[in-house]
């Protein structure tokens, strides 16, 4: 009960005025006591023989004493003590209108700001039990698969809430689908509660309510009586309005973030299934290509080796017939000195002593030239030959050595070029384990395109090709020791990436125009080629990159626009076997 105090009352300086003048129209005296007999206005005397109580609520807080009947004293305080009441009830109520505003704002503000459902529970409960007597508080979370009322979030003590709420699941469940909160404070009075052992004496349930449906429950419980009041019902339908809007939203926001996770999944592996398919489709267009010029290769070398092989047999013949001759003609001048006129002017025509000293190197020019074609026959025999070869030792600087001799008559000047120059710096290196005429292939690709960006400009053309081991620990000091590989390097924007394992690193580079950061990221796709449909297809530097990959090493593309390109060939020193070999490389591309 809201009380007011009766002696601040009655010694208001504008009650004390019109309690005089009425005594003085009255011609009486008087004085006024508390329920205790306390004098607070006038004079006590044994003539006030008169009391009347002052009323509030059917309750004396006070006493009029007065020498004749003054019961308009009495009833005028009483009723100035009714409005003193009524004014202090009235501002109890917007004080507590106001708190309750307060708290509501406070408690909008957090549960909008969090996006997480036990959350936005702690949240409100935490604000919920410092409103409203409770031992135990729980947001509940209706399970639509089961039907059955979940804990999102509780708070109280010993955890009492779990195994009560569980005991009253279908009470519970009851007055959530009515739609209605329900108090009760005596569940042991209750007769829905006979066949249930709680361990609590109290307890408000309110439904969570959205505008499509029920979601859950706020329950406040205490284990002792309670009086929980229709204002604390009130209160909790409001918060529980508050709750359901942000819950929804949060379990929304939730159920949005689980669905873009397995949306990025499943493009990941799409990502992952086209890349693979991809790979197939260039590997059987290459097995094919392969095959093809393979069976080529070997009738061109079948066809290339015989007459040469015949050439090369009859050449050591013709330089001894050739040797006998000469010793012939050299016996013959010894011994006839003087020949007849016309063989004499003969010798002078012919230049007999230049065409005795050219013959002998002619000869060897010619055997030269065939070893020359036999070697060449075998290096594209080697580089295209369709047997499945194993994993071996590997001479890198043999491998590039053997491409250059094959890619020789398109370094020499023509139409589209002045002329280029190969700048060699080999490192000393390990052999490698791996497929010698695969990473032939790559040198052949890489060297080739080299070549091909050179053509059209007016500079000489050059291509630097540097190798070198490195680890982790003497990168650095690798890319230092090579000048060129130094220099080269000085020109893009960052070093290429490398791995912490033992590797022979080839570094091939150009000085031809180069390219922008657009066709670098797409220079490893399948079918990618900035060239025409005649002079390429697109598969080259694919195939080299699954190469590469396929060898357990990383290469990579350095490019500007005007500053040339490089490429970056990292290879492990030593493999396992590679159905062993777990490689963990993505695409060297965006394919979304």
């Amino acid at each position: 009960m809201t009380h007011i105090n009766f002696r601040k009352l009655v010694t208001q300086k504008e009650v004390i005025n019109i309690l005089t003048n009425l005594v003085n129209e009255m011609g009486s005296s008087f004085c006024i006591k508390d329920i205790s007999g306390k004098l607070l206005i006038g004079t006590d005397s044994k003539e006030l023989v008169n009391k009347y109580p002052v009323k509030l609520l059917d309750e004396i807080i006070g006493w009029v004493m007065s020498d004749k009947k003054t019961e308009t004293i009495a009833s005028i305080l009483s009723y100035l003590a009714q409005q003193q009441y009524e004014k202090k009830l009235l501002a109890n109520e917007l004080l507590d209108k106001y708190q309750e505003i307060d708290l509501f704002h406070d408690i909008f503000t957090k549960v909008t700001t969090s996006l997480n459902p036990k959350e936005v529970a702690r949240l409100v409960i935490e604000e919920a039990r410092k409103s409203i007597q409770s031992t135990s508080a729980s947001i509940l979370f209706l399970n639509n698969n089961t039907g059955q009322l979940e804990i999102l979030w509780e708070d109280g003590q010993n955890n009492c809430s779990e195994n009560s709420l569980i005991q009253v699941q279908r009470i519970l469940s009851t007055i959530v689908k009515s739609g209605q909160g329900e108090i009760v404070n005596d569940v042991f009075s209750d007769p829905r509660f006979v066949d249930n052992q709680v361990n609590f004496h109290s307890f408000i349930c309110v439904p969570l309510t959205t505008k499509k449906q029920v979601i859950g429950a706020l329950v406040i419980i205490s284990e002792t009586p309670a009086t929980y009041s229709t204002q604390d019902l009130k209160l909790l339908t409001i918060l529980a309005l508050q709750t359901a809007v942000a819950i929804e939203k949060a379990v929304l926001y939730e159920q949005n973030c689980n669905a873009l996770h397995v949306a990025q999944e499943q493009t990941q592996q799409l990502q992952r299934t086209l890349y693979e398919l991809q790979q197939t489709q260039t590997q059987l267009i290459q097995s094919e290509k392969m095959s093809s010029l393979g069976q080529l290769v070997a009738g061109v070398a079948h066809e290339i080796n015989n007459p040469v092989n015949y050439v090369a047999g009859n050449l050591n013949y013709a330089k001894q017939y050739t040797q006998d001759l000469l010793n012939l003609l050299h016996l013959y001048q010894q011994y006839y000195p003087y020949p007849v006129s016309e063989i004499k002017d003969l010798i002078q025509n012919l230049d007999l002593e230049f065409i005795k000293q050219d013959l002998t190197n002619l000869l060897s020019s010619m055997h030269l030239g065939i070893e020359r074609i036999r070697h060449l026959a075998l290096s594209l025999r080697n580089f295209s030959r369709l047997e499945r070869e194993e994993m071996k030792p590997v001479d890198i600087h043999e491998g590039i050595d053997n491409t250059l001799l094959i890619l020789e008559s398109k370094l020499k000047p023509n139409k589209r070029h002045q002329g280029i120059q190969i700048i060699k710096e080999y490192g000393k290196i390990f052999l490698i384990e791996g497929y010698a005429n695969q990473l032939s292939q790559v040198f052949m690709n890489l060297i080739a395109n080299a070549i091909d960006a050179i053509e059209g400009q007016e500079k000489p053309g050059i291509i630097n090709i540097c190798t070198g081991v490195i680890s982790e620990d003497n990168f650095q000091q690798v890319i230092h020791s090579n000048s060129q590989l130094e220099k080269l390097l000085k020109i893009y924007t960052s070093a290429p990436k490398h791995q912490i394992i033992p590797s022979v690193v080839v570094f091939i580079s150009d000085n031809g125009m180069g390219m922008d950061e657009t066709v670098r990221s797409h220079l490893f796709e399948p079918f990618f080629t900035t060239k025409s449909t005649s002079k390429g297809t697109g598969l080259g530097l694919s195939i080299s990159y699954q190469i590469i990959e396929k060898h357990g090493g990383i290469l990579q593309c350095i490019s500007q626009p005007g500053q040339g390109t490089a490429f970056w060939i990292e290879i492990p020193v030593q493999q396992t076997t590679l159905k062993s070999l777990e490689l963990t490389h993505s695409p060297p591309y965006d394919v979304a």
